[in-house]
């Protein structure tokens, strides 16, 4: 009888421990739905601007310490209800070798390095933001985003 009692305040401790756990109301969370809120955040980091891309999806631009960035949202129905955002930088006309973006690569776990086509290096970041999240995990991501640009430029850029 006494482990019964003992697993059943055991369990009512958990319970009134979840209970006291913060929550993220979905009026608090950010999705991809509503692009003019991650436009908000962007200009919290620099320049930004809000556009169409060719397909009629919400896009935004930007400069974050000097650097051109663009955000493009997918999974998008009519430009409309999208779940997704990528952040993506590329530079033209600047070298980089495959091996030094292979290194970071393997040696990062944020963002995304690659040679395009014209063997000019490219940098991404995708966010899932499917069920939304909150105001601090975008900022969040937008200074990781920061923090991305500028090892990739001193790592792979050599600038």
């Amino acid at each position: 009888m006494k482990k019964k009692y003992a697993s059943l305040m055991v369990a009512a401790s958990c319970v009134q421990m979840l209970s006291l756990a913060p929550e993220a109301h979905a009026a608090d969370l950010i999705t991809a739905e509503d692009p003019y809120e991650i436009l908000n955040i962007a200009k919290g980091f620099g320049s930004a601007n809000l556009k169409k891309d060719s397909s009629g999806d919400p896009m935004i631009t930007g400069r974050i310490d000097g650097n051109k960035y663009g955000i493009f949202f997918y999974g998008c129905s009519d430009g409309r209800n999208c779940d997704e955002i990528q952040f993506v930088a590329a530079w033209s006309g600047v070298d980089a070798s495959l091996s030094d973006v292979n290194e970071y690569n393997r040696l990062r776990k944020f963002g995304k390095a690659y040679l395009d086509s014209d063997g000019d290096p490219n940098l991404d970041m995708i966010i899932n933001m499917d069920y939304g999240i909150t105001v601090e995990t975008l900022e969040d991501n937008f200074d990781w985003w920061t923090k991305i640009i500028k090892t990739f430029e001193t790592e792979v850029l050599k600038i």
